[in-house]
């Protein structure tokens, strides 16, 4: 194939962070060094939220510190990368979490799912719900199914299914720690609808959950294989997965620091990709795996229409913060993952991670890495603080709650503006009209978090659909190229 056919098929993907990473992986995996690949990412690095760090002994997630097993695109992956070894899974002696509840932790009932229990003697026996709150709960085994007629928020689906006292102390703010998000406002289609298929199936969420279980107990569901725990990471941090794709792309591929202006078509049916300092990139296909807001701004000039579509997904932004403590600072036992906090607590602090409980490695013997979680939908006042306006808030929160009797050695503030997209009642229908705009731009492709799917192996699914579209769109134009070449030969 000589350089100009190459040029001519050349793919460029916008956007470094996993979706990007995962798209360019599957685009070597299908076509291994035969069509030029361009990564283009405004950062200084690729990888996106994923950051780890090594300080003194401590492994330091600033991003997200795991990934869901039960999605099969993040273990495949793993897998194609040889990185299964490198994977562990969470500490088995203590699975739980805790909710706070009037300022106090309280374990989270075994067997409680995000919205409805699956264990009757755990549940109550639980504090965390009134005698009141558990009977109204048990009522979803009676009441009929929804209508379901049209979209509904996670808000109103467990009020009507399980009462308001299970929404304020469980659902919200376990489902918060996922999308930061109001739970009125939330999409249950677009995010759970697991359980929008249960209420159709089994008419009550609580028999469809102990009916999972129990097949899940019996080996009767995913027996076959190895069985991960429902988190798993990386020995060294999740940072290793973005290496590991970036180390499998060749070498200059990667082009950080460029953030692109504009993507117009241009001559032949190729795309113009303009640099905001004045370069002119060309490509058979793009794709857009940027956050949409900015690829909004990147096809203004080309759909105005698909523009406003992208820009109106609204994004939540988020901040981590890394505490490092002595172990015998601390008066509770850690006995646990960590905990989420109700918004009913106004509290400053959305959840805690006892991360070196949680993943063996992440702290030195003696010593106690906790990572605290600010900002989010429902409380974007807090990320005007400063970096030391907010530690001075969770650290006070963190000392009532886990009786911490001794400062910090030290505090890392990350902070992840506009990191969060948000799936609010309707988010599919608005999908659905921004790839029915799309479709009218042959060659241009979607890929990322706002979308189908806000966790790591919603972004590897995303990426690796758009890598597929993307070669099927060239290896058909192709065709047709040659097709036309024989009828203009003859």
């Amino acid at each position: 194939m000589d350089q100009s056919r190459l040029d001519q098929q050349a793919i460029i993907v916008i956007g470094g962070g996993i979706s990007g990473l995962a798209a360019v992986n599957r685009l070597i995996e299908l076509q291994p060094e035969r069509m030029p690949i361009t990564l283009l990412d405004a950062a200084p690095r690729v990888g996106g939220i994923i950051a780890t760090a090594r300080h003194e002994g401590f492994l330091i997630e600033a991003g997200p510190d795991s990934f869901i097993t039960h999605k099969p695109a993040g273990i495949e992956l793993c897998r194609r990368l040889g990185l299964t070894g490198q994977l562990i899974q969470t500490n088995g002696a203590f699975r739980r979490t805790f909710i706070v509840r009037a300022g106090k932790l309280v374990p989270a009932p075994d067997g409680f799912q995000l919205l409805a229990p699956t264990n009757w003697k755990a549940f109550i026996k639980s504090p965390l719900f009134t005698w009141r709150g558990k009977a109204r709960m048990a009522l979803d085994l009676l009441i009929p199914r929804g209508r379901g007629a049209g979209d509904e928020s996670l808000g109103s689906f467990v009020r009507r299914r399980f009462g308001r006292e299970a929404l304020e102390r469980a659902a919200q703010p376990l489902v918060s720690g996922i999308y930061t998000a109001d739970p009125e406002r939330l999409s249950l289609a677009a995010t759970m609808p697991r359980f929008l298929e249960m209420e159709q199936r089994h008419r009550s969420i609580i028999r469809a959950l102990r009916r999972e279980a129990a097949a899940a107990n019996s080996g009767g569901a995913g027996a076959a294989g190895v069985r991960y725990s429902l988190f798993v990471s990386f020995r060294e941090g999740m940072q290793s997965l973005a290496d590991a794709l970036v180390a499998r792309l060749p070498r200059g591929a990667v082009r950080c620091n460029l953030a692109v202006r504009a993507v117009r078509l241009g001559a032949r049916g190729r795309w113009s990709i303009e640099i905001d300092d004045g370069q002119q990139l060309e490509a058979g296909a793009v794709i857009l795996a940027a956050p949409a807001f900015a690829i909004a701004q990147m096809l203004e000039g080309l759909d105005a229409e698909l523009s406003r579509e992208l820009a109106a997904i609204d994004y939540a932004s988020a901040a981590t913060i890394n505490l490092v403590y002595e172990r015998d600072a601390i008066g509770h036992p850690l006995d646990g993952f960590g905990f989420v906090v109700p918004a009913t607590e106004r509290m400053t602090t959305l959840a805690c991670t006892f991360s070196s409980v949680k993943f063996a490695g992440r702290a030195p013997e003696g010593k106690v890495l906790l990572r605290a979680f600010v900002g989010g939908a429902m409380n974007p006042e807090s990320l005007e603080l400063d970096d030391e306006g907010m530690v001075a808030c969770v650290r006070g929160e963190l000392q009532r709650l886990l009786d911490i009797r001794r400062a910090p050695w030290r505090a890392i503030v990350s902070r992840w503006p506009r990191s969060m997209p948000q799936y609010p009642v309707g988010h599919l229908e608005h999908v659905a009209r921004i790839r029915a705009r799309l479709a009218h731009h042959h060659g241009l492709f979607l890929a990322g978090n706002a979308y189908g799917g806000v966790g790591i192996p919603d972004c590897i699914s995303s990426g690796e659909a758009a890598a597929e579209a993307a070669l099927a769109w060239l290896t058909m134009r192709g065709m047709r190229s040659r097709e036309a070449g024989k009828h203009a030969g003859t």
